[in-house]
């Protein structure tokens, strides 16, 4: 497994494993943290073998926010550094499925990675907390994330109190995707990944797209783009090789077996 003190970064069984690792600061986020990531977003996107980047933790936190000593887009060694910004947007805009796997506490910042990402895969009694509200700040910057998951109601009440709640109560609140036990989580997210695979590369990157860029369409102006964008994937190169092997009872080209 590649990395630096403060992440691991390993591409196996369909999936680049992306693990922050400074578990003696709970992997809060510092400048250097999060130039790795970007960095190992950068190496994934650029790997066939990985259909889908999973961001998880080193030891008992997932990550505990922002590193208030050298926080994200800090200078790092004369240089500028990414932006806590930057990378929960690279992880929306990436054509390839980023799953978290929150394998620990996951406060403040770090809940924007849980925001930001396209699947949540959490063990079920690990405390969540946006609690910025406690040191007399707040979560700006990642309510851009978090609140269209969460939605107005359950938004306020976290945003204002600062309260703890689980994995579990993430998945009721619709904050995660699904909660098992800790020992389970790494085989629940090789379930995603499995899941994933299955589909086409392209037509997974456009869905991507679709999700998000439909909310911003009218009633009149969605179904005008929508069958436009539909008739250009039923007649890709992708969508063709999808359908024959359909017809002929076989696994498309992009289904590879390990």
């Amino acid at each position: 497994m590649a990395g630096t003190e403060a992440t691991l970064y390993k591409v196996e069984n369909g999936a680049a494993w992306i693990t922050l690792n400074r578990p003696e600061n709970r992997n809060a986020l510092s400048a250097v943290l999060v130039n790795e990531l970007a960095a190992h977003f950068d190496a994934a996107q650029a790997d066939p073998a990985a259909r889908c980047i999973v961001i998880t933790g080193n030891g008992p936190a997932f990550c505990a926010g922002a590193d208030l000593k050298n926080p994200p887009g800090s200078a790092t060694e004369g240089r500028p550094s990414v932006s806590l910004p930057e990378i929960l947007k690279r992880m929306q805009d990436s054509p390839k499925p980023v799953i978290v796997a929150v394998n620990g506490a996951a406060f403040a910042g770090g809940l924007g990675l849980v925001g930001a990402a396209d699947i949540v895969i959490t063990a079920d009694e690990v405390p969540y907390s946006f609690s910025e509200v406690r040191i007399g700040v707040i979560p700006a910057v990642i309510a851009v994330v978090c609140v269209p998951k969460l939605g107005t109601h359950h938004a306020m009440k976290l945003f204002l109190s600062g309260e703890r709640f689980t994995g579990t109560q993430a998945v009721a609140m619709g904050f995660a995707h699904r909660a098992v036990p800790l020992a389970q989580l790494r085989a629940a997210v090789q379930e995603e990944i499995d899941m994933i695979r299955l589909g086409g590369p392209i037509a997974v990157a456009e869905c991507k797209k679709l999700v998000r860029r439909v909310q911003q369409l009218n009633v009149d102006e969605g179904f005008a783009e929508m069958a436009v964008w539909s008739r250009s994937m039923f007649v890709s190169p992708e969508g063709q090789e999808g359908m024959a092997a359909f017809r002929e009872k076989r696994k498309p080209s992009w289904i590879q077996e390990n």
